[in-house]
Formats: C-alpha cells, structure tokens, sequence
C-alpha cells in the first residue's frame, strides 16, 4: 500500500469502546473494521453514567437524539450515610450541569447504549465469532489471526478488547490486579420503589467496608443498583455471573430502609469481583494501539470507565484523521502522548476511592463526609468540563 493512502484501521473488540471509536472513524472518513468475538451483538451489564466529557462527543457524533430518548438526565448526586441515609453532601446536576459545562449528564442502560451506536454505524462493520489470538506486525502493517484459522489485514490495529485484551500482551506482561472487592448489579421496577424515584437522582449510601449505588435508567422505568461488598471465593472478573438475592440482603444487614428496599426488590443479581490493572508506559507500537479498558482499566468508584473510553475513541480518530500509511506511528503517538496522563489520574482517583468511599465510622470518616460536605461546584471542572477535541487542537503535531 502506498504511504500516502488513508490508513484502514482494524477495531479488535465490539463493545463501547470499540463501537464508539468505529463511528468516530466512520465520521471521519476513515475505513474501519470491528473484530467481535461473540456470535451476536449485544450488551451485558445494567446501568452506566456518562458524564459531560463524553456526553458532548457522543452528541457531536449524532447521538443526541437518541440518547435524550433514552437517558435519564439526574437532578443530583447525593452521598449518604449508611445507617440513617442522612446526606453527606448534593451536587447539582440536570440543568446546572448543561449550564456549566455545555452537555448533559446521563444515566441510562449499557445495553441501550450499546444498540444506538450499533444502529448509527454502516452495515458490515461488525464482523462477528471473530476471537482474536493474536496479530503480527511489520513495518507496513499488521495480520490478524482467530481462533477459526483466518486472517485480515490493516494498516493498523486498536485493541478495544476489554481488560483481558489479547492485543496488550502484544505491549506488557501484566495481569489484571484483584481490588479486594466485589459488586453485586441489579435492575428493579420503579413503581416498586417510590421512595428513591421521588426525585431523578444518583444515590451514593457509604458505610463501613461497603457502599451502594442507585439510579433511574431506560427513561426512568427501571433502577440500577450496585453493591460493593469485601470479595469472597473466587475473584475471576465478569460481568456476567450470577449473584444470590439472599447474599446482599444478608451483606447490607443494618442499613437503612432506602437500601434495604432497593435490594428487597431485586429478583436476581450478578456478580461481579472488581479487579484494574496498573499504569503502563507505553501503549503503542507503530502499528498497534490500545483505547479504553484494554489500555487504563479501571475500578468503578469515580464511575469513570466508559467516559474515559469514549474520550479515547474521539481522540485516537483525530489524530488519525488526517494520517497517511506512511505516517500512522507519529499518529499513534500523538492520542497516547494527550490521553495517557488524564487516564492515569482518573485511575489512580478510582483506586483511591475505593478506601475513602469505606470508611470505619470514626474521625477518618467525619472528616471525609466534612470535607465532602463543603459546597464547590468546581470540584468536577477538571472531570466534566474536560473537552478532548478542545485538547485534540493543543497538541497539533509540530
């Protein structure tokens, strides 16, 4: 292929992460082909936050309208005490939240999210049962192998491949890292639990070595539920295996009635043992890069992960946006160089969660709920006000 061609860029990974991108590059005018191991397309898992940092991508790639059918935009987001859900401390979302940063916050189903960008991408850019075991790369490009016997080439390949990526064995010998924790997911009825639903919010309960989570999501009819407890038995990481009602009852015992009714009204839960893995210095090689959980995953506790995927996937896009065959390295470095600090603070902020959010109650934990208590909307400026395309233009190649 002659260097000065438009790149055609392989997407190992059809998920958020690589859905997101494969549209990103489609608007782009780039030729982009997703390699998704599972027979079907679809999305597991319950509820998802998208802040302002992605919400205003995805709307820039076409999205709103769809997404605003969909979503719940949440008034709020209340921290709460544990055993008598007293508020520790209420950020204003909803309207205050497009005021200050210029794009709503979300709540809404993975799964509906999942589909909308499904539905915007051309016919034919999935290819599924397609598992990736492994590529090979050389100065002009890269082959693709899986597990049937075949093969594609590209110019390039993104590992969009989860935290079990194939393509980042290519980078680093590393192993996903067990956090100590598990969380239970769960979707119930609204009208089942009026209580929580008076007012669209994100409810946070903290308590000691746990927390819980809830919010509305599929335009309100439904509430997601998280519930982080201290990992017992088995820690490999899923997203789909199966939870027992009676072990989060059992596990919130004690807390307060706005809690134990959200879990009451549960039918079935999944379980899911948390697990991140470590900062890496390097994601790319010429040919080869890595976006979302495959490069940064993180744990859940800034809810930060597909916002930082949908940050990557604009990124990467851009900056290959006007690159040529000849030119992809440079390229690949440029989205790695602009998106690998932010990543690593927003991960290392969700590690660091993961102790504060579960405080003993005692002097350590007044102190979190005071210094959470002080009222400063600019607290999340550097989160949700953060423009990637805005950061795109800053790092013009020289």
């Amino acid at each position: 292929m002659r260097n000065d061609t438009p790149p055609r860029i392989a997407v190992v990974g059809g998920g958020l992460a690589g859905l997101t991108l494969a549209l990103a590059l489609h608007r782009a005018g780039l030729e982009c082909r997703v390699y998704e191991q599972a027979p079907q397309l679809g999305e597991v898992g319950a509820g998802i936050q998208l802040a302002p940092s992605a919400t205003r991508l995805l709307h820039r790639l076409g999205l709103e309208p769809a997404l605003r059918s969909l979503a719940v935009e949440p008034a709020a987001m209340e921290f709460r005490r544990w055993a008598d859900s007293s508020v520790i401390s209420r950020g204003l979302l909803g309207v205050h939240c497009e005021q200050r940063y210029g794009a709503p916050y979300y709540a809404l189903h993975r799964a509906d999210l999942h589909r909308v960008l499904v539905e915007a991408l051309p016919r034919g850019t999935v290819r599924l049962g397609a598992r990736c075991t492994g590529v090979e790369e050389d100065p002009d490009g890269v082959v693709l192998r899986f597990a049937d016997g075949s093969e594609a080439g590209a110019d390039a390949v993104v590992g969009a491949d989860g935290i079990h990526s194939v393509l980042r064995r290519a980078l680093v010998a590393d192993r996903p890292r067990a956090s100590g924790q598990s969380v239970y997911r769960g979707l119930v009825e609204s009208r089942r639990v009026p209580a929580v639903v008076a007012e669209p919010r994100v409810l946070l309960w903290l308590g000691p070595g746990r927390h819980f989570v809830c919010y509305p999501v599929s335009d309100g009819r439904l509430v997601n539920f998280v519930a982080t407890v201290p990992t017992t038995g088995a820690t490999d990481e899923s997203w789909s295996g199966q939870g027992r009602v009676e072990d989060v009852v059992a596990a919130y015992d004690g807390w307060c009635a706005d809690v134990t009714s959200v879990i009451g009204a549960a039918d079935e839960v999944s379980l899911w043992a948390l697990h991140d893995r470590a900062p890496i210095e390097r994601w790319s090689t010429g040919r080869l890069t890595l976006l979302g959980d495959s490069a940064h995953p993180m744990l859940p506790f800034l809810g930060q992960g597909a916002n930082q995927a949908v940050e990557d996937a604009v990124a990467l896009a851009g900056c290959l946006r006007d690159a040529t065959s000849g030119t992809l390295p440079a390229a690949l470095e440029r989205y790695e160089s602009m998106r690998r600090p932010r990543t690593t603070q927003v991960q290392e902020r969700s590690r660091g969660n993961s102790t504060a959010f579960h405080l003993p109650d005692g002097d350590a934990q007044r102190e979190r709920d005071a210094r959470m208590g002080t009222p400063a909307p600019e607290r999340q400026d550097w989160l949700y006000g953060y423009d990637v395309e805005r950061s795109l233009a800053a790092h013009q190649p020289a």
